[in-house]
């Protein structure tokens, strides 16, 4: 008889064990969301996954998990200015709804505070699997964040921006958006703070039918900042979503994707840039589901790393038996500018219909020399030179936006952080 030891747990284990009994008493829901908080503080209590867990091989989080704060709601940051000028804005500060949101008429909001108390988002805490330990942190500890609903056929004119910001401590919160049928919109997720934080945020979109939904997410944590995401989304027929991924900041970073096409002509587009410096750990996992005919998707992923800096791709593609007419391709390229720097690309395509197009590649890279080279014989210092090279490799992707003002945005953004990395 073999007899497996259970392993001792972690401090950050054992502090978020010790939290959630603290704080029950503090959390809304009704006594179905109390059954879901109850199951996934089990999840957690099984212990934080390893790498002997296959979706968490490169990110083992027992060990990188460290000190978990305590939950400060005392904290203060400001809240900036949206990304883009002239957005609408819903602000949470230290996972709580902060002052009046300010949205276009056609969007319909509510705190995810109420939505728990009357106990109607009590689907939306459902974990998903032995292994959604970011799903399991967040539902148990959730106790307020965003719901959006556009109504069906309404063009957004401005884009609607979801900020999550922290100021120490611990910081839980669900962005949940419903894009009616036929209807257009811009929304930027904003993730940033000052504090040495422990950041869980699970944002969760659906895209009715005809709908076309672009999202940004904007993920500048401060380097000391332990930030754990999700976005879950499902598309309608002839439905698209483009999905953007800037990651600029934070000490541990852990981004998953979890993506159903399920409506026919449906149509998904991924683009993400890291930008990984210093001996940060940054890991953005990808699930995608072909789930019905005629359906397509392309996601390109840009790394750039510096420093001692850790990155990871994870995408998986799963095309069904049924979903035949499939075209989906990904590609994940990564420039290292240091020597100490590593990345870690898994690629991976699951195939079981016999009428498709799909392919998947990865590359690694430095800076040549010889466009080094180039460049700083015209004067160029070698600093700028870099820098210009490194924005060429990094801005195709963001240049197929298209938008003029995000690609502004998103540029200015990549030009601060080379200022400071570079």
């Amino acid at each position: 008889m073999n007899v497996h030891a259970t392993p001792q747990r972690t401090p950050a284990e054992t502090a978020l064990i010790e939290a959630f009994g603290e704080r029950l008493g503090l959390l809304p829901g009704d006594s179905e969301v109390m059954v879901q908080r109850d199951g996934a503080i089990e999840m957690i209590k099984a212990g934080f996954p390893t790498r002997r867990i296959e979706s968490w091989h490169y990110t083992d989080l027992r060990r990188l998990l460290g000190k978990v704060p305590e939950f400060d709601a005392t904290a203060s940051v400001r809240a900036p200015d949206p990304i883009l000028e002239g957005s609408g804005l819903v602000t949470l500060i230290n996972g709580a709804i902060s002052g009046k949101p300010s949205l276009a008429e056609g969007v319909s909001f509510a705190s995810l505070a109420e939505k728990l108390t009357d106990g109607s988002a009590a689907a939306e805490l459902k974990t998903y699997g032995s292994d959604d330990t970011i799903g399991a942190i967040n539902a148990a500890f959730v106790a307020d964040g965003v719901s959006l609903d556009i109504a069906a056929g309404t063009e957004l004119e401005k884009p609607v921006e979801l900020q999550n910001l922290q100021a120490g401590g611990q910081t839980h919160v669900r962005m949940v958006v419903n894009a009616g049928a036929g209807s257009r919109a811009v929304i930027v997720e904003r993730q940033s703070g000052e504090g040495a934080g422990l950041v869980s945020s699970v944002s969760q979109l659906t895209v009715g039918d005809g709908a076309e939904v672009t999202w940004l997410i904007i993920q500048e944590q401060p380097e000391t900042a332990q930030h754990l995401a999700q976005f879950k989304a499902e598309i309608g027929a002839d439905a698209r979503l483009t999905l953007f991924i800037m990651n600029a900041g934070g000490k541990l970073v852990r981004q998953e994707v979890h993506v159903k096409v399920s409506g026919e002509g449906s149509d998904f587009q991924l683009r993400g840039v890291n930008l990984l410096s210093g001996d940060s750990h940054t890991d953005v996992t990808m699930v995608l589901d072909h789930a019905v005919p005629h359906t397509g998707s392309v996601e390109v992923v840009r790394n750039v790393v510096t420093g001692k800096a850790h990155g990871v791709f994870q995408g998986r593609i799963n095309v069904h038996q049924v979903a035949q007419k499939t075209d989906a391709r990904m590609a994940c390229n990564t420039l290292l500018l240091s020597d100490d720097g590593e990345f870690s690309a898994k690629p991976e395509l699951e195939i079981f219909a016999d009428d498709v197009a799909c392919g998947h590649g990865a590359t690694v890279t430095e800076i040549h020399g010889d466009h080094l080279f180039y460049l700083m014989s015209r004067g160029i210092t070698e600093k700028s030179a870099r820098g210009l090279l490194v924005k060429a490799f990094v801005a195709e992707v963001i240049e197929e936006l298209e938008d003029e003002q995000i690609v502004e945005a998103l540029e200015a953004r990549l030009d601060d952080w080379f200022a400071t990395h570079g």
